[in-house]
């Protein structure tokens, strides 16, 4: 069985109350007897309950991480840098997959408060806005990333959208491309909907008019940018290039032209967004525009864990700058 307070103050012919004194540092105890204590607890290898801990009202070193879709490289490699850098800060990373569902996102905020976590990150299909005031009315310490919500006091970590999906559309309009395909979800959330402003924003730059038959969305996952892309090019209309919201979305367009007979970059260049591990090794490489995940995620938690030890009363909004990655993806359209 796993040793509990009562074995390890039977063993150190202790109270009880003496054994949770070493463990929380408080009131007057010899170093004799301290010392003691601690080597059973080490002798028997007895843990501290957190949840005792949270109970009462001490930190329980956990921090809660919202992620919209751990199957997504970029959620991933994003919860990495997370918990990478709560470790070095002493922090444990609990991991909540939500699906971008919000009733699911409720639920696990829920059971984060109960279990006492010390503060919530919410990823970037975090949508509503009650459950985040509710948490700042009751000073829970949290933190957005990869997603934005202007109308509340809460620190924040992003990437500049807009400037993203200008960069996306400059690169293309740069290589002759004008008659150009955005493929999002339902440009519910500030990310597409400033990535779309960017893309409009440089096709006007451009002197092209923008089509809203290139707005392709409900695309939410590998294989509904590939339906969507095989069956916009079957059924005649087919633009010179495409513009995914994510890698994972571009990678599903590439598969989608390829089975409707196309060539990549021949036929249709293709664009995408994060540049995760998946750009990399796609066939043929992916030009991608570069979010600085790896900066992002240690810094929102930086930002969370000063609010938790009382040191950062000022919320911050952190707006990180993307990079276009150009690989083999893109080439001027055949004339």
């Amino acid at each position: 069985m796993k040793p509990t307070i009562y074995d390890v103050a039977e063993k150190a012919g202790v109270s009880i109350a003496t054994v949770s004194k070493v463990i929380n540092n408080t009131g007057k105890i010899s170093d004799k007897t301290k010392q003691k204590v601690l080597k059973i607890m080490e002798e028997i290898n007895y843990q501290p309950s957190v949840v005792a801990s949270a109970l009462t009202g001490k930190q329980t070193n956990t921090i809660g991480f919202l992620i919209p879709d751990i199957a997504n490289p970029f959620h991933a490699e994003m919860a990495r840098s997370v918990e990478d850098r709560g470790h070095e800060l002493g922090f444990s990373v609990v991991m909540c997959n939500t699906d971008g569902n919000l009733d699911k996102e409720a639920q696990y905020l829920e059971w984060l408060q109960r279990k006492r976590v010390d503060g919530i990150i919410l990823g970037s299909a975090a949508q509503n806005n009650a459950i985040i005031k509710e948490l700042i009315k009751q000073e829970i310490p949290a933190a957005l990333i990869a997603t934005d919500m202007p109308s509340l006091s809460v620190n924040a970590v992003l990437v500049d959208d807009f400037l993203g999906g200008y960069q996306a559309i400059s690169h293309l309009t740069s290589l002759g491309h004008t008659d150009i395909a955005f493929l999002a979800g339902n440009l519910n959330n500030v990310m597409e909907k400033e990535r779309l402003r960017g893309y409009k924003q440089a096709l006007q730059e451009a002197g092209a008019a923008f089509d809203r038959k290139n707005l392709l969305t409900n695309n939410f996952s590998f294989d509904d940018a590939k339906r969507s892309m095989k069956k916009l090019i079957e059924s005649g209309r087919r633009p010179t290039a495409v513009f995914a919201f994510n890698d994972l979305l571009a990678i599903g367009a590439i598969h989608g032209a390829k089975e409707a007979g196309l060539k990549i970059p021949d036929d249709l260049s293709v664009i995408g967004f994060d540049n995760t591990l998946l750009a990399a090794v796609n066939d043929p490489p992916l030009t991608t525009i570069a979010q600085p995940i790896q900066d992002m995620g240690r810094t929102v938690t930086d930002l969370l864990v000063k609010e938790i030890k009382g040191g950062n009363t000022v919320k911050q909004r952190v707006v990180l700058l993307p990079e276009l990655v150009v690989r083999q993806t893109t080439i001027p359209p055949k004339i």
